[in-house]
């Protein structure tokens, strides 16, 4: 046998681990028919490329809906858009939506691996020489999407006072205050209805639970004081979920500071 490390097996070592020593691998297959007609390490591969590219299309869907002027929370860079043919003032955010359609093309390649795994018998057939596109176009399409997606973010500009005003819309803070309700010792279905109440008050008078006065809110529980309206602000309620995985925002340095860290150490 001639080897290019110029190494020999010597006696009594089986010449397949040998070679899968040559070649790089762990050890050698232990059942040749199945080495040959095997392609799990193919379609494992399209599996996880398409679970990461459903990750990154929900983010896509998301700066999509973000960057339209229905919401305008953040802002794409223009090296990331195009105009419209017939809109000159419209922005369109082309990587989002062209990863978010790429998706469905390594789904789809996913699906191929499988369907033409599933009706061959033992052991290689040439209907796996079928495997190659697919798995060279699941990768070249997840490699394309990952660089574009991170030069994107680093671009992205947010725009924080158009999302504060919709974070205090909607009555955001009601949980906040059954919460303090409970705290007072009122069971959570009672403090649930109490809040109800609240918002339909503030729905009629226009007004959010934070612009309801002391005197409104005590016609729903007496024991209400003054230190309600601590929990009833918008910054009040993001800091009282101050443990691992709440939005407070120690909680959220730190779990930037633990990324951080598995990023280098990758």
């Amino acid at each position: 046998m001639s080897c290019p490390s110029g190494r020999r097996p010597w006696p009594g070592r089986p010449i397949r681990h040998y070679m899968a020593e040559l070649l790089g691998f762990a050890r050698p297959a232990e059942n040749s028919l199945d080495a040959v007609s095997d392609r799990d390490f193919v379609i494992e591969v399209a599996a996880a490329a398409s679970i990461l590219m459903m990750h990154l299309s929900r983010f896509s869907e998301e700066l999509i809906l973000w960057s339209s002027a229905q919401f305008g929370f953040v802002e794409l860079s223009d090296a990331f858009c195009t105009g419209s043919s017939i809109m000159p003032q419209k922005k369109n955010p082309d990587v989002p939506e062209l990863v978010r359609g790429k998706t469905g093309r390594v789904f789809g390649h996913l699906m191929g691996l499988l369907t033409l795994m599933k009706g061959q018998p033992l052991a290689y057939n040439k209907d796996n020489q079928e495997d190659k596109e697919p798995l060279f176009d699941t990768l070249d399409t997840l490699k394309g999407s990952l660089k574009v997606f991170a030069d994107m973010m680093g671009s992205l500009i947010c725009n924080r006072e158009r999302m504060r005003a919709a974070a205090l819309q909607g009555y955001a803070t009601a949980t906040d205050l059954a919460d303090y309700l409970v705290r007072k010792g009122i069971p959570f279905r009672d403090a649930h209805e109490i809040v109800g109440k609240a918002v339909a008050l503030g729905i009629r008078e226009g007004r959010d639970l934070s612009e309801l006065s002391l005197e409104a809110l005590r016609q729903f529980f007496p024991r209400i004081d003054e230190d309600v309206f601590s929990v009833l602000t918008l910054d009040g309620s993001v800091a009282a979920r101050d443990h691992i995985g709440g939005t407070a925002p120690a909680q959220v340095r730190a779990a930037i500071a633990r990324a951080r860290e598995r990023l280098a150490s990758a």
